[in-house]
């Protein structure tokens, strides 16, 4: 495929969905080392980076390990848009810019950004133009939903429009804004635009094992595809989705040791960078409750995790849960 983004040439790359309060730079890395292609930050808000806003910098922070890596903004007001993803490759150098034309979420959408945009096409068209003049020769991709709601299904001629504004790739996720992360994604439409337009589209929604990816690549023209929630509860899915697609072959997870590794990994990690333990630990609790979901006895450990706050108290868990689990083993042998 002829692209200005270099990791389609022959290949079919496995993207880490940009997730608010979860893609951060210690995810992103136990997913990159697991087998992810392509990571994006979190979304950053263009007019946080054009005040300069301190926090809107954490957002920015990257490992040169993490490449090919794209910085994704959201905004409406398309001079701000342009200053700030200049602004954003002066700083850190991204591989490429993503645009965000698809959070549902109402604080994004009440300013007009995400979402929004697919019911205002002429803003999104100022926007997505001045982000490609302004950053040239960078790539910039762009992500979407299918439509605002059911009636309004439109991604097919928002996606020719981006073609035409200079986007070089586009992630479609298969549901509409009304629709949030309820329901199903209707691949069908993420299929027509495949179908329609010459850059790279990249299948975002329901991808949950690599019989999936399989099948969604076999029936749509997609180039490549974006894994979200599952990858929350289970980073060693791209490994899993690689290996499936080379081989027809399903690989088992990680032993339930290894799994335990990533999240004390993860944890300490996270620690560390908030450089305040006990929020650090409370801040994850979510995203244990992610981790916990293909566990055995999962109802038990999220009953745990609902009340942690230290780093001792994960290890002990992980400690306890472990020996149970020899014990059964042993018991079922005997």
């Amino acid at each position: 495929m002829d692209t200005a983004l270099p990791w389609f040439n022959d290949a079919f790359p496995l993207y880490l969905a940009p997730m608010a309060g979860v893609t951060d730079k210690v995810f992103r890395q136990i997913c990159k080392r697991y087998g992810a292609d392509v990571l994006v930050t979190e979304f950053v808000s263009a007019e946080g980076v054009f005040r300069r806003n301190e926090r809107t910098h954490e957002y920015l922070d990257f490992d040169h390990c993490e490449r090919p890596l794209g910085v994704q903004l959201f905004g409406a007001d398309a001079t701000h848009m342009a200053e700030a993803a200049k602004q954003v490759v002066d700083w850190v150098a991204p591989d490429f810019i993503d645009l965000n034309f698809g959070c549902p979420v109402n604080k994004v959408v009440a300013k007009n950004g995400g979402s929004a945009l697919l019911k205002d096409c002429p803003t999104l068209t100022s926007v997505a133009k001045a982000v490609v003049q302004a950053v040239a020769p960078l790539p910039v991709t762009a992500k979407i939903r299918i439509g605002w709601d059911a009636d309004s299904i439109n991604a097919v001629r928002v996606a020719e429009i981006l073609q035409e504004c200079g986007i070089a790739a586009l992630a479609v996720h298969g549901r509409t804004r009304a629709q949030g992360y309820s329901g199903e994604a209707d691949w069908r439409v993420i299929g027509e635009v495949a179908q329609t337009v010459a850059i790279p589209v990249i299948g975002n929604g329901d991808l949950f094992s690599p019989q999936e990816v399989a099948r969604r690549r076999a029936e749509t023209k997609i180039a490549g595809v974006m894994i979200g929630r599952a990858a929350m509860s289970a980073p060693w899915i791209f490994g899993q989705i690689k290996h499936y697609l080379a081989t027809g072959e399903l690989l088992p997870p990680p032993e339930l040791s290894e799994r335990w590794d990533v999240i004390i990994e993860h944890c300490q990690a996270h620690a560390k960078n908030w450089g305040d333990e006990e929020q650090a630990i409370r801040s994850m609790r979510a995203r244990l409750m992610a981790y916990s979901k293909n566990f055995p006895a999962a109802k038990v450990l999220r009953e745990k995790f609902q009340h942690v706050s230290t780093l001792s108290e994960i290890e002990a868990i992980a400690h306890d849960y472990l020996a149970s689990v020899e014990s059964l083993e042993l018991s079922s042998v005997m």
